[in-house]
């Protein structure tokens, strides 16, 4: 059973920074394609960065130049160093690992807000 446990969210305030952290539990994560999502209160889940088995990343041009995706499969956990971080940013954040383009699984997310 693949678990994906998300941890780091908290209240920071506008300007400030938060390091959330995704642990795989019960399989390898080097197999899997992994990714941060978010979903603010009355939106839909919107992609925020993605990582590739290879660490390529990808971002949203929401987050482009102020998150850092980042990933240490020896410690079978990704990460998301969030910069600069925006009211706009407030949203539940989850993780998303994918296993050879077939199967995807979900944390269960962790809550980020940022307000003074």
């Amino acid at each position: 059973q693949v678990q994906l446990v998300e941890s780091g969210g908290g209240l920071v305030e506008p300007g400030g920074s938060l390091s959330l952290s995704c642990e795989m539990i019960g399989h390898i994560m080097t197999l899997y394609d992994m990714a941060w999502y978010r979903q603010a209160p009355g939106k839909e889940r919107e992609l925020v960065a993605q990582i590739t088995d290879e660490s390529i990343t990808n971002y949203s041009d929401a987050v482009k130049g102020r998150f850092t995706i980042s990933r240490d499969d020896s410690k079978e956990t990704m990460y998301l160093q969030m910069t600069n971080l925006m009211p706009e940013d407030t949203a539940v954040y989850f993780c998303q690992g994918i296993w050879r383009g077939l199967i995807t699984y979900w944390g269960q997310g962790t809550q980020v807000t940022v307000s003074s």
